[in-house]
This record gives C-alpha cells, sequence and structure tokens, in this order.
C-alpha cells in the first residue's frame, strides 16, 4: 500500500468519518473476554464513543489497519481516549479507566491511487473497564472486564419520565441544530425499542469536550448516565436557541441591506434620468485628476481604478460611499514614490548637530558616518538606530536634528502605552470606523517617503488580547522586510526602506530578543556637571525666557550660579530637571517685573535670589554626613533614569546566630548577595581579623534605605560584605568611597555592568575614590577623561583586596588621633571626619 496515504504523526490513528453516530449495524451479543488472546487496542483523541451505536472510523495508521484486516470474523477491538496532553507510547496510566468494546462490521480498503484513507465500521457493544496495555508489533492491545449496563427492570416510572425528557430535548436539538445529521435519525431514535440507544445517542451527538464526554461514559449505571446528559442537553438546547435566534435576526439584517441597495439603485436611475449625480461625478473627475500625477506603480495604478470603479456604482447617500471614499483619499494622500533629496553637506550636518545637542558625541559620529555612506553610494536605504539612555538626555529632540542635518521631513510617533497591534498595521476596511497604522499616518502626514520617523518609547510597548505591537514592529523595522510593509488598511504593499527609523529607550530589558536584534544600539548616558552648564546657558535659559515674555539678554545666569541650581536642587541624569527649576526661577522674576519690582537694566541671578526663589537647598553633595558610623557603605547602582547612589547599613543586636534579618524592599538577587556576604565572613572570620565565636548570640539587620524603591540585582555584593565587616569589626570606611561589583562565594568580585552612569552619579554625590572589579577596567579605558576627571579608581580581584582599600584599620578606627595609614586612601577631610565618629547604635 502506498505509504504517502498515512499519517506521518503516529499520535493519530483513527477519526470519526462522520459528524454523528449511526444507529446500530449488527445486534452481536457481548462476546466472552479471552484473556489468552487480548483485543486490539485504538487510541481515540477526537471524540469519546459510546455502546450500542456505530461508528464509520477511519484508520490513519498503516500497521493498524493491517492488523485489522487480517484479524478473523468476528474481530473485535476497544477503543479508548488517551489523556489529557499524553503522547505514545502509552503505558496504563496514560488511558483513561474506561472504554468501549467494538466490533469490526465491516472494512473498507483504498487503492493506491486514492486520496482517503481505509475505513472500518465500528458497532460499539458494552463499556468495559481496562485492565492492562501492551504494545507489540506496532499495534496496542489490551485486556479488559467488560461491565454490561442494564436498564433497570419493571416499570420504573422515575427513569421512564428522564429517558422521554431526555429523548425528547435530544430531538428538539437535532431539529434546531445547524449540523447535518443522517436523514430519518429522528425517526430512527422516536421508534427504537432499545433504552440503552436513545440514552447513548443523545450523549454522542452533544457538543462538549472530551473530557466532559468521558465523564458521561464513566458513569455508572444508564440512570446515573442520563442525569448527567440532561443537565448537558438543556444547557446545549439554551444555546442553540439563542444562536438560532441571532442567526435570524443577521438574515433580516441582509434581507434589509439588500432591499436597501435595490432601493439605492433605484434611486440612482432616477437621479441620472434628472440629471442630479453631479456631486458624486465631480469626486471621481477629482480622484482621477489626482492619480495622474501620482508615481506610483502599475499594480497599484490598477488596484487604484478597481476602487474607483466601486465609488462609481455606489450612491452618495450610501454609508460605504464615505468608507470607500476615505480609502480611495488615504491612496491618493500617501507619497508613492515621492522623496526628499537629501543634503549631503558633511560639515553642515556636524554644525546643526553641534548647535543643538551638547556631548553625544557618538551620537553625532553614526549620523556623519551614515550622512558620508549616502554621499558614496547615493544609495537610498537608511539604518534603525535605537538611542537609549535615561530621560531627559535629548533623545526624542535628537530626532529633528538629524532630519535638519539631513534636509528630511520629521515624524514623532509616540509608542508610550501601545497595546493594540492595529496601531501598528491599520485596521480592515470590513471594520466600522477603521483607519491606516501609526506608520502609514506619519507617511502620509510627512508627504513624503523617506522621512525621519522616530518611534518614541518604544521600551513602553505592552501587549493583550489585541496583539503584540512588538511584533508588528519586527517587519517595519527589519531593513528586508519593510521594503513590502502591508498595513491592513490600505492592503498594497508600500516601501519603507527609505525610511530613517530612530527609536528611543529608557531601557533595554522590556524589549523583545528579535526587536533589539533589528536595531543598531547606540547609548546615550547622562551628562556631566560642565556639559550641563553649557546646555543651560545655551539652550534651557534662552528658551525659558522666550517662553516667559523677557528678553533673551534681560537676565542672565552666572556660571557659579547654574553649578549651584544643579548641586542643590537637581539629582539626575539629563537635564529635565534642571530645566524646571530654571523656569521656576524665570517666572518669580516674571512676576516681581509684571509687579515693576524690577528695574529695566540688565540684571544677573544671585545665589541668595535663587535660594528665595526655589528654598533652601534639596540636595547635599556630601555621600557622609559630619559624623561616621560602623557598618554603614556606599555602593552605586545602576536604574533606568541613570547611576544612583545605594546605601547599605548593618547593624548587629543579641538575637539567634548569624541569624540574617534584611530590609529595604529587595529583591531576590540581592536578597542572595546578602547571604552569600554573610557565609562569605562566617568562612573567613580569621582571614579578616574577626573572633571566630564573634556570632555568638548575635544577628545581623541589613537595611537599605528607600524602602518604598524596589532594588535588586547582583552588584551591591562587595558594598554588603564591606557593611558587614565594618559593623563587626567596628572599622569605619575610608571617606568619600563608593563601591560596586559581584560577588561569589569563593570571594572572587565579578564584572558590572552601567559603569559611565555610575560614575556620573557618584560624580554628584562627592565621591573621590571608586572600587571596581578589576575586568571594569576596560570599560572606564572607553570614557572620556572628562567624565573621569578627579576621581580614583581602585581595581580590585578578590575581597580581600576590597578590605584592604576600603576599611581603616581597627586600631585607628578606634583611636579617633591615629592617622590612615599610607596605603589607605588619605585626605585631611576624611581625617577630619575620623574625629567625630561615633559608636555604632547596638540596640
Amino acid at each position: 500500500m502506498d505509504n504517502q496515504l498515512w499519517s506521518d504523526e503516529r499520535n493519530n490513528y483513527a477519526r470519526i468519518m462522520s459528524p454523528v453516530p449511526l444507529p446500530p449495524i449488527s445486534d452481536k451479543k457481548k462476546p466472552t473476554i479471552n484473556t489468552d488472546n487480548p483485543y486490539i487496542f485504538i487510541p481515540f483523541y477526537d471524540d469519546v464513543i459510546f455502546p450500542s451505536l456505530g461508528y464509520p472510523i477511519a484508520i490513519d495508521d498503516e500497521i493498524l489497519f493491517l492488523e485489522l484486516k487480517k484479524g478473523g470474523a468476528p474481530l473485535y477491538v476497544v477503543v479508548g481516549t488517551p489523556k489529557e496532553a499524553t503522547k505514545e507510547p502509552y503505558h496504563r496510566h496514560d488511558i483513561n479507566d474506561y472504554g468501549v468494546l467494538c466490533e469490526v462490521s465491516r472494512i473498507f480498503d483504498v487503492s493506491n491511487d486514492s486520496t482517503d484513507s481505509p475505513a472500518v465500521i465500528l458497532t460499539t457493544i458494552e463499556r468495559v473497564k481496562i485492565d492492562e496495555i501492551k504494545y507489540s508489533n506496532g499495534v496496542y492491545n489490551c485486556t479488559c472486564e467488560v461491565e454490561t449496563e442494564t436498564v433497570p427492570r419493571g416499570k420504573n416510572k422515575e427513569f421512564e419520565a428522564l429517558v422521554q425528557t431526555f429523548l425528547d430535548l435530544s430531538i428538539e436539538l437535532i431539529e434546531k441544530s445547524i449540523n447535518e445529521f443522517p436523514q430519518g435519525i429522528v425517526d430512527n431514535i422516536r421508534e427504537s425499542a432499545s433504552t440503552k440507544f436513545v440514552v447513548n445517542f443523545g450523549c454522542a451527538i452533544l457538543s462538549l469536550k472530551t473530557e466532559f464526554k468521558y465523564q458521561l461514559l464513566a458513569q455508572k449505571g444508564l440512570k446515573a448516565r442520563v442525569e448527567m446528559a440532561l443537565k448537558h442537553t438543556q444547557e446545549a438546547l439554551s444555546i442553540q436557541n439563542l444562536k438560532n435566534k441571532i442567526r435570524s435576526k443577521t438574515q433580516e439584517e441582509l434581507d434589509r441591506q439588500q432591499k436597501e441597495y435595490f432601493l439605492n439603485q433605484q434611486i440612482r436611475m432616477i437621479q441620472q434620468e434628472l440629471g442630479n449625480e453631479e456631486g458624486s461625478k465631480s469626486d471621481i473627475e477629482e480622484f482621477e485628476a489626482k492619480a495622474k500625477g501620482k508615481k506610483w506603480s502599475d499594480s497599484v495604478a490598477e488596484i487604484f481604478r478597481k476602487e474607483l470603479k466601486k465609488l462609481e456604482r455606489l450612491h452618495a447617500q450610501s454609508p460605504d460611499y464615505s468608507v470607500q471614499y476615505q480609502y480611495l483619499q488615504t491612496l491618493i494622500d500617501l507619497p508613492w514614490g515621492e522623496f526628499t533629496p537629501d543634503e549631503f553637506d558633511l560639515s553642515k550636518a556636524e554644525k546643526i548637530l553641534n548647535r543643538d545637542h551638547c556631548g553625544l558625541e557618538k551620537v553625532k559620529e553614526r549620523i556623519i558616518e551614515h550622512l558620508a555612506v549616502l554621499k558614496l553610494r547615493k544609495d537610498m536605504k537608511s539604518p534603525i538606530l535605537c538611542l537609549w539612555g535615561p530621560p531627559g538626555v535629548g533623545k526624542t529632540s535628537l530626532g529633528k536634528s538629524i532630519a535638519e542635518a539631513l534636509g528630511r521631513k520629521y515624524v514623532r510617533i509616540s509608542l508610550g502605552g501601545l497595546h493594540d497591534e492595529a496601531e501598528i498595521r491599520g485596521h480592515r476596511r470590513t471594520y466600522i470606523g477603521a483607519m491606516p497604522g501609526r506608520i502609514i499616518q506619519g507617511i502620509k502626514k510627512a508627504g513624503s517617503a523617506n522621512p525621519v520617523v522616530v518611534l518614541d518609547e518604544i521600551d513602553k510597548v505592552s501587549s493583550d488580547y489585541k496583539g503584540d505591537p512588538s511584533s508588528a514592529l519586527l517587519e517595519v523595522l527589519d531593513p528586508e522586510q519593510n521594503s513590502a510593509f502591508h498595513d491592513n488598511y490600505v492592503d498594497i504593499d508600500f516601501d519603507l526602506s527609505n525610511v530613517f527609523f530612530i527609536a528611543t529607550a529608557n531601557s533595554l530589558n522590556s524589549i523583545s530578543a528579535p526587536l533589539l536584534d533589528r536595531m543598531e544600539l547606540i547609548e546615550m548616558s547622562g551628562y556631566i556637571e560642565e556639559e550641563k552648564i553649557d546646555i543651560a546657558k545655551e539652550h534651557l535659559v534662552p528658551k525659558q525666557l522666550v517662553e516667559h515674555g523677557l528678553q533673551k539678554n534681560r537676565f542672565t545666569f552666572s556660571d557659579a550660579v547654574l553649578r549651584f541650581i544643579v548641586e542643590g536642587y537637581t539629582r539626575e541624569s539629563g537635564v529635565r530637571q534642571l530645566d524646571k527649576q530654571i523656569a521656576s526661577v524665570i517666572r518669580k522674576v516674571a512676576r516681581k517685573m509684571a509687579t515693576n519690582n524690577i528695574s529695566s537694566t540688565k540684571k544677573t541671578i544671585s545665589k541668595k535670589e535663587v535660594e528665595e526663589y526655589l528654598g533652601p537647598e534639596r540636595f547635599n553633595n556630601e555621600i557622609q554626613s559630619k559624623h561616621r558610623y560602623y557598618g554603614v557603605a556606599t555602593g552605586l547602582a545602576w536604574t533606568s533614569v541613570g547611576g544612583e547612589i545605594l546605601y547599605i547599613e548593618t547593624s548587629i543586636h543579641k538575637g539567634k546566630e548569624g541569624q540574617l534579618t534584611l530590609t529595604g524592599n529587595l529583591g531576590n538577587v540581592m536578597k542572595e548577595s546578602a547571604s552569600i556576604a554573610l557565609d562569605y565572613i562566617r568562612a573567613h572570620a580569621n582571614e579578616l581579623g574577626l573572633d571566630e565565636n564573634i556570632f555568638a548570640d548575635k544577628a545581623l539587620h541589613v537595611h537599605v534605605p528607600e524602602g518604598a524603591i524596589p532594588k535588586d540585582g547582583p552588584s551591591a555584593g562587595i558594598t554588603m560584605v564591606i557593611s558587614m565587616l565594618s559593623a563587626l569589626g567596628k572599622r569605619h570606611l575610608i571617606p568619600h568611597l563608593a563601591m560596586t561589583g559581584e560577588m561569589t562565594l569563593r570571594g572572587k568580585v565579578l564584572p558590572v555592568g552601567g559603569i559611565k552612569e555610575k560614575i556620573l552619579a557618584a560624580k554628584r554625590a562627592g565621591v573621590t575614590d571608586i572600587i571596581l572589579c578589576e575586568e571594569n577596567k576596560k570599560d572606564i579605558s572607553q570614557i572620556k577623561d572628562l567624565y573621569i576627571k578627579g576621581l580614583n579608581f581602585h581595581y580590585v580581584k578578590d575581597i580581600m583586596d576590597v578590605v584592604d582599600v576600603a576599611l581603616e584599620p581597627a586600631s585607628t578606627s578606634n583611636n579617633k588621633n591615629s592617622q590612615t595609614p599610607e596605603n589607605k586612601i588619605s585626605s585631611e577631610k576624611g581625617a577630619s571626619d575620623t574625629e567625630h565618629a561615633e559608636e555604632p547604635n547596638s540596640k
């Protein structure tokens, strides 16, 4: 037999060929079980079969069919249902307890050139309880115990009423169902003298999941089965009635629409006779005139002509007329093959980028490189860039500068909070209120097929039951696919390969890996203090003066005052808060000027006036107060909004030996770091200069302040070790020191990321010395000297190196007048702080 007739999947053994079972073909009595000759077992997935019925079954397994063919007459098989989510090879526990013993009444073979599957007709006899299943020579065999189901003897009025009610409901369900039942099946049911046939047939025709049908089969006795089936039949009948009601209403609506269509056609003919169809003709002529100037391809032109003919056939008052009109208007408005010429003046582009943005050398360099490539290749193909970094560093505004430098149109598409895939691909025209997606709308708005499109906040895209917009963006941001971007509304491929896409994001963690793979990532780190002052002078102050109705040179801010605002009133990687503080000062000035309290002469804002307008300083650059405490260490952390200072505090109190309490809204990884730190100290107490019994009757409490903010990550590992050692050994930390690094249980220090952002946070907080893993040295080499000026870096390999650098000797910490050894970091300020050191509170 031709092997192509058989399924490649061995899990598909048999399937029902008819949508409903048939009356039994033969009335064979229950066979005698022969344990020496077990029955062939057929796994059945599609449905659950019931006794006293006939089933035409297609056999999709060649070995099984050949075994059935060579079986003697009469041939009996057992059909059982595998449990949900199980696959072969099957064992006893993979198959439900109950199956049905069947007689193979007929076997239908097929020819080699047929595409149909071989089939058999099974006459189901009785329910059986399966004892054992064995697999041999490609076929499953089973032994079982027949459980004969008998009708209650005598006149059992309750049972008769149940069966009659079930029969009436089943017949009603068949008559109201749209499924095709065999002709005369209702008469067969009514005339049937077999109660078993009536009950089992009613169970078989129910549209239930396999698990619920199996529950019917597993019921002990016909009465229990018909009681359960009666409930399902009543529910199915109510649902079917509702479906029929909906179908009837739909048919009425269709009939009404057809009637309206014919009436509209008659009205149109009358209007043609009266010459009152000028409005629709003018629309057609307008579209035809605009289409002559379009640069679209022949295929697009052909589609436009077909759609225009559809508009001609519609009446102007028809609801479909406006839908078709809007679609044609969209096709006309799209810039098919219309491009703005690129400007390849590299020096001009560099001036524009430097004028609008301070720093951002990597980004500017990438744009200039792209212009250079375009100039040499004269190729319109554009890259996809992703600018990521903390808020307020100028990611979005950079798109405008790039568009101006290239001489292209600028479009900004906000993706924040987007959760509907149709917002990207558009809606199908069959829906009411359908419109193109945001990409096509942006191209239409630009009026050019090669604009600069900024996809803002691409990391804020979410997904729900309406689809996954980030998956739809895969086609948009793939240079190999977006040359034929398919919008559901336009329904014609549009070329996006000439569009310069720029995505912006605060964090890469929430962006899917396939989407990241399609973009060139350019990190935009925060600004240092000097850059913020330059940005404020060149951009923020002039902008706020204009926005508040003041002359540009009317008021000025000195560098010292701007530095005072940056240090005392902002704590950020970008300049958004700085812009707000400057705006607040200028508003106060504008108010005074409006009340004539300020003279008309040029005025420079002083620090005293800033404090008067903004209040006292909000931030202090000193990372440590005048008083120093044991157990307080300063770490560096990275967040989606830039680097941050992280304090780790440890206190020791009486309690269970070595008990560790963690507070501060810590994540699992950070909790693990604290456990690793404590275990390392306990294992190396002698090497760290601690008494072996130091943990006797003592418990540790590690706290990370700002408990309302979730904190997680491994980079605080070495900070936690130093905090615990400082508290246990009563050793002070070197002043103005911060650290970051992951540690292992063996004490090895591992590298971490976000080094540049952490360094900027350290500089803002007045840190002078930073401890890093030795492998992070390569990250420091990639940072400009301007960013690391005034910082001392200490590269370590293990915790012992960290202890040598970070902690003062125990004798020095306890002796207020002693000086720090030469091999430690020292400063006059640090020595002064040591004089005021206080003992930690050991409550």
